[in-house]
């Protein structure tokens, strides 16, 4: 592959030398061959955005140069949204360049990996897009396409399909039509021609409708895309016998019926290519409008003038089958039509955050960092922006879903953006968005600054441990003793042992519970001195061994147990005395006077450093309640989903 890839860009190098123009981009892989144009990779030089360059060299087909150059006027002339997004053309004798949008061949594409459903919804919807095409030029543009085929649709990176191929693309009143007199010269024509084309040649085709030799094209690209492997029908060669029903492949049982109105021999009789789209668009029956692929886009091309029912109608579709959707649609067709509907806010903003977020965080990561940062931000934006909003539901979303978004938050975002926003919910008078706030905190604590930690969020969760809702008290309790190890040296020493004490002596038992086990998981982090855990913690801990609830005690006996068992182990590590021994100065020189005692130096020192590794810090203790500390932070970690909130749910709702 990287061999090929460099063949590309050898060529693609090649080609802007012979050429000698300065372009408006850089010319980069070859992606195929479609017809009498080479498809490559480019980039756009004066923003860097992606894009398609068709390149046409006409050293090799200077018979074909006045396809090329029809291909560039009418690509021009001719806008759409179902039809290639022309952006520039550069041509000169020898080579013709045209910039579209990003695009990829339908070809390659057909051969991705896919669900039977999901490439099944895509086909039909890719049909779709054509047949809108197709109609529009045949009736709005009063023209014939000419070379309906595999190679003339396109794939952009959301998986829609574009119209493109304009080689032959001709009107009958128009005095320089190159297809009827130039249409031979496309490659594989006699193979997607139709009948009357065979018989009279692509003059015949003055004689009859401009829309019936692209129905008859459209009928072969149906068996194509649904039947890859297989040759082109029997019924496309002299004598264009009837199509037989085991002849269906792939084809969907509700469109054969329609398919071979499409490849009817007779040119009058032919279905046409809007009859088709007419009939895939019965409200009923049809297969387009049952699509929902296509039920998604048109709700989404029209979602600003909506009414309420539907946009509830389309956003529940969404939440329901987003999954389901090919992973390219989602990301560069759903994802963006909903951020810019966020972005204007409204009573649907609640129920869009869910499947923004749902999408948003499985986005494809890509080896470019930057690219990924503006990737993310491009719906984050939004969302954050949400948290300004005073509407409830929209900001409970936010939080309810902060789990699944918050890893691709910055620190900066966080600081400048959320955290104002956010820190308003503490004082909320709704208890649920109190709660949701104060969970927030656990998920965003890694990417709060030391000031926010360690003044303003304390101020806030001091009033939180006074809440009337027990949950809510409960789980402050729980969140202090998850910052307690990222908190400063001085505010540890003054903000912990009350506010978990306090915890202690709470009326609601799992609070108590709470208070005890945050001590425990602190003291196993190593936030107190053995002095502290001495004198300060295990007589708050202690009070609660004969607490009336058994869970309480409970918790309180293993924290104690492992206070007690850290303690010895720290004692032992201590001297047995700190006084100066008293020597007989008289036994010590054998005769009167005084004299240092022996071996002043040498212990002195000893105490020194037996005094400094003895009461430094809770190191041993720490190692020693290891286990008992771990299980204190694992249940500080899991409380309030698994044990608190299921069974207080009637506390948690706001106040009738």
């Amino acid at each position: 592959m990287d061999y090929l890839r460099s063949l590309g860009s050898a060529a693609a190098s090649s080609i802007l030398q012979k050429s000698g123009l300065n372009l408006p981009f850089s010319l980069g892989e070859r992606v195929g061959e479609l017809g009498i144009w080479s498809l490559h990779d480019a980039t756009k030089r004066d923003d860097g955005s992606n894009v398609s360059v068709f390149v046409f060299e006409a050293g090799q087909r200077k018979d074909a140069l006045p396809l090329a150059k029809n291909a560039v006027r009418k690509l021009r002339t001719i806008r759409h949204p179902d039809v290639l997004k022309f952006l520039d053309a550069v041509e000169s004798d020898t080579v013709i360049y045209i910039m579209t949008e990003r695009v990829k061949p339908l070809a390659k594409a057909l051969g991705q990996d896919r669900k039977a459903k999901e490439r099944m919804e895509w086909l039909v919807w890719g049909l779709h897009r054509v047949s809108v095409a197709l109609a529009f030029i045949n009736d709005s543009a009063g023209s014939t396409h000419g070379a309906i085929r595999v190679d003339s649709v396109l794939i952009t990176p959301s998986g829609e399909w574009k119209l493109g191929g304009f080689d032959l693309l001709s009107s009958p009143k128009d005095d320089a039509a190159v297809l009827y007199s130039m249409g031979s010269l496309l490659p594989d024509a006699n193979t997607y021609c139709s009948p009357e084309v065979r018989k009279g040649g692509y003059t015949a085709l003055k004689e009859n409708d401009v829309a019936a030799a692209d129905a008859y094209a459209l009928g072969i690209l149906i068996h194509s895309v649904f039947n890859p492997s297989a040759p082109v029908p029997p019924t496309t060669l002299p004598p264009h016998p009837p199509i037989a029903g085991t002849s269906r492949g792939a084809i969907p049982a509700s469109i054969f019926a329609h398919y071979k109105r499409l490849l009817n021999p007779n040119p009058r009789a032919r279905l046409s290519a809007k009859g088709f789209l007419e009939l895939g668009m019965d409200a009923a029956t049809g297969f387009f409008a049952t699509n929902a692929l296509v039920k998604v886009c048109a709700g989404l091309d029209n979602f600003a003038l909506a009414s309420e029912g539907d946009k509830v109608e389309l956003i529940r579709t969404l939440r329901d089958s987003a999954t389901s959707f090919p992973a390219e649609f989602n990301a560069h067709r759903v994802l963006p039509s909903l951020v810019s509907a966020l972005e204007y806010g409204g009573a649907n903003a609640a129920a869009m955050v869910p499947v923004v977020v749902s999408i948003g965080k499985d986005l494809p990561t890509t080896d470019n960092s930057k690219k990924e940062k503006e990737q993310d931000q491009a719906w984050l934006g939004p969302l954050v922006k949400l948290y300004g909003s005073g509407d409830r539901a929209t900001r409970m979303a936010l939080l309810d879903h902060l789990p699944e978004y918050a890893e691709r938050l910055d620190a900066r975002t966080v600081t400048d953006r959320v955290w104002p926003a956010l820190q308003t919910g503490f004082a909320d008078t709704v208890p649920l968005i109190r709660e949701a706030t104060v969970r927030a905190i656990s998920l965003l604590s890694p990417k709060l600054g030391d000031r926010i930690l360690n003044n303003d969020l304390l101020r806030h969760l001091a009033k939180m441990q006074l809440d009337p809702e027990p949950s809510i008290r409960t789980n402050t309790c729980i969140l202090l003793g998850r910052l307690a190890p990222k908190l400063g040296a001085n505010t540890k020493k003054k903000v912990l042992v009350p506010a978990f004490a306090r915890a202690t002596k709470d009326a609601f038992v799992h609070a108590r519970v709470a208070g005890v086990m945050a001590f425990g998981a602190s003291v196993d982090a190593g936030c107190f001195e053995s002095e502290a855990i001495a004198e300060r913690v295990l007589p708050c801990v202690a009070a609660c061994l004969v607490d009336r609830e058994k869970i309480v005690r409970d918790a309180a006996f293993k924290a104690v147990d492992g206070f007690i068992k850290g303690l010895k182990a720290h004692a032992e590590t201590l001297p047995e005395t700190v006084a100066v021994p008293q020597v007989d100065s008289v036994t010590a020189t054998g005769g009167e006077g005084t004299a240092p005692p022996v071996g002043y130096g040498s212990n002195a020192t000893g105490f020194g450093s037996t005094s400094a590794a003895g009461f430094g810090t809770a190191a041993g203790l720490a190692g020693t309640t290891a286990a008992g500390g771990a299980a204190l932070a694992g249940w500080a970690i899991s409380s309030l989903s698994k044990q608190v909130r299921s069974g207080f749910c009637s506390m948690l709702s706001p106040p009738a």
